[in-house]
Formats: structure tokens, sequence, C-alpha cells
């Protein structure tokens, strides 16, 4: 298997020169977009005076098939076609939305797409819109999620994407987390055993982003419009998830209020803003907004078992640190909400742990 800086060296060498001509690019000049830690994918941006900028995705990992990848991208299409505000898809000179190319052993999964307007909030230094109330980037990133997942119920997909417990079972706990973390080990599979439980329907359950935060979207800072894009780990899951995702990146509005109260007040106040946006494109019932402590878990597990399985695709010993740590303290004495109202929190080190 082949690590991010041979796959770069090979995408500068041979895959860019091929990829040109397949999607149109000559003229465009293609940069590399640095990556983020554990990034599977090698990125670049694609400009050209008076075209539409574009963004350029090399996937070179072997976990996943053509069949995972093409998935995806009609998933984003049929979101585009239907109304969400997504980046589309930009199909090959051979129409095709994904093409494939070989380098001696190593295969590349290459796919386009129309670059989102405006830019991320850490871009604009986490200040949003002039003039402007930061509720209505509250609301918008809850609408716009919910017209993604009312076009889910809808859809029905030529490829499939896997389904959550294709990924996340005992087996893959227990390859990925050390035998040392036992009580760790256990309570990850009590917490799979409960969302199981819930059963299913075409109302709670269906195609989700799974990482929806604001790293995975940009903001027209003219308009407040949100567009969504990186819909690599999308899956069949729950609609719930999705909406503890928007929860937990609430957070960092309040994290360095010292007031628990204060703190809970603003989560309240910032959830049912972002619900009320949700709501107006999508119905979702009481019953599963009861549900959000547990998926705020489910999403603590997903990053946990995130880092063990980088660590382990890096070929590195299992090291936690003192966020990881914190993320584990949460699930293995079941405290609710991240931690984010209990004792265990300090303004002073956010989501951090240390033997005290």
């Amino acid at each position: 298997m082949i690590n991010f800086n041979e796959a770069v060296n090979i995408s500068n060498t041979h895959v860019l020169s091929l990829v040109s001509e397949l999607f149109h690019l000559e003229g465009y000049h293609i940069q590399l977009i640095p990556p983020h830690e554990g990034g599977r994918n090698v990125v670049y941006t694609c400009e050209q005076e008076g075209f539409q900028s574009l963004i350029l995705r090399v996937s070179f990992l072997p976990d996943r098939k053509r069949e995972d990848y093409i998935a995806e991208l009609e998933y984003i299409r049929y979101l585009f076609d239907h109304g969400a505000s997504v980046s589309n898809v930009v199909s090959s000179k051979n129409v095709h939305l994904l093409e494939e190319i070989t380098d001696g052993e190593h295969t590349f999964f290459v796919c386009l797409f129309n670059k989102a307007k405006g830019k991320l909030l850490v871009e604009n230094h986490y200040q949003y819109r002039e003039g402007v109330p930061l509720t209505e980037y509250y609301y918008n990133s809850g609408k716009v999620l919910g017209k993604m997942h009312q076009l889910s119920k809808s859809y029905a997909p030529v490829h499939r994407r896997h389904h959550f417990f294709d990924k996340y079972n005992t087996e893959y706990i227990e390859r990925l987390v050390p035998k040392s973390f036992s009580l760790l080990r256990s309570k990850m599979v009590e917490l799979l055993q409960a969302v199981k439980e819930m059963g299913s329907s075409q109302e709670t359950f269906g195609m989700i982003h799974f990482d929806y935060n604001d790293g995975n979207y940009s903001i027209d800072f003219d308009t407040g419009q949100i567009t969504v894009y990186d819909f690599d780990n999308s899956c069949f899951g729950w609609y719930m998830y999705d909406l503890a995702d928007l929860w937990t990146h609430g957070v960092g509005w309040v994290q360095f209020e010292p007031d628990a109260d204060k703190r809970k007040q603003f989560m309240d106040d910032y959830f049912q803003t972002a619900l009320a946006g949700y709501s107006s494109e999508t119905k979702i019932e009481d019953s599963m907004l009861e549900k959000l402590p547990l998926f705020i878990q489910v999403t603590l597990l997903e990053n946990i078992l995130g880092q063990f399985e980088e660590m382990q695709r890096a070929g590195e010993e299992p090291e936690v640190d003192e966020e990881m740590l914190y993320l584990i303290k949460c699930l293995e004495e079941d405290i609710p909400y991240k931690g984010f109202f209990h004792e265990m929190y300090s303004t002073e080190a956010p989501f951090e742990y240390e033997e005290r």
C-alpha cells in the first residue's frame, strides 16, 4: 500500500497528465491542496480565468472498490439535480462520473467537482457576515442538512453505499482497539447494540453525509448560502447521526465559557435554531430527537475508531493523546454531551483530559 507522499509523486508525474485530457483541464492551473491529517485523497484546485473553478480528487487507498466511489458520486449528482446545495460532480469527456487510472500495481480513482462558492469559516477567521446575526448561520446549517435528508428519503440508488453496521461492528472494534482498552471495547459494543435495537424506517434512516461540519462546506459570505462537499464517508445510517454531528460542532462557539449552565443554555438555543432550519425542509420526530445523547456518543465512537484506524494504516503503535483520552473517558464513564457540561471539562484545555 502506498502512502500519501508516494501517491502525490505518482499523481504529479503520471496521473495529472492523463486526467488533464480526460476532464478537459488543458489550460487550467492545477495546484495541490495541502492534506489534513489522516487524509485519504490527493486533492487539487483547478483554476482558469473566465471558467468555473474546479476540485480534482485522486483516491489512492485500496480499501474501497470502484462501486463505492460510483455510489458516492451518483448520490451527489442526485442531490444536486434535486436542488440540494452541494458541489456537483463534473463528468469526464467519456461522460463518466469516475475515471480509473493505473500505474504499475497501483490504481487511482479520479473525479472532478465544481468548487463551492465562498470559503470555509476558518478561512474567514470564524467571523460571520458583517451586520448579520450568527443565528442565520445556525439556521442555514440546519436547513441545508434538512434538504439533503428529505431528498434521501426518496433516494433509490443504482449503486449502494455501505450500511453503518457494515463497518461499525464488534469485529471492527476488536481489530482496531487495543486489548488494554477492554472497558472501551465493551462500551462501544453496548453502544452499537443500543443503536441496533432502535430499528429504522424511511423517515429515520437513509443516505447521510456522515461528516457534516464546517470543514466540509463553504459559505458565500455575500448571501450566507452554504454549499456542502466531501461525501466520501457517506453511508446508509440514521439521520440523527448527522444532527448529532451538527450539535457537536456547535460547541466551539462557547467552549471558553466557564459557566456550565451558560454553556448548556447556549447549546440549547443553538440547536433549537439549527433544528428550526432543519424542520423547514424535513420532518423529525420528537422520539428521534430524544436520542440525541445516544448519537453524540456514536460520533465519539466514530472519532476514536477513526484515529485508531489512522494509526494502524500508518503502521504506528497506538498512542492516545489528551484529546483522544477525553473522548474515551466520555464513552467509558457514560458521560453525555461530549462532557461539555461535566466537571471533567476545562475551559483552559477544552476537550482534553489529564489525570488530576
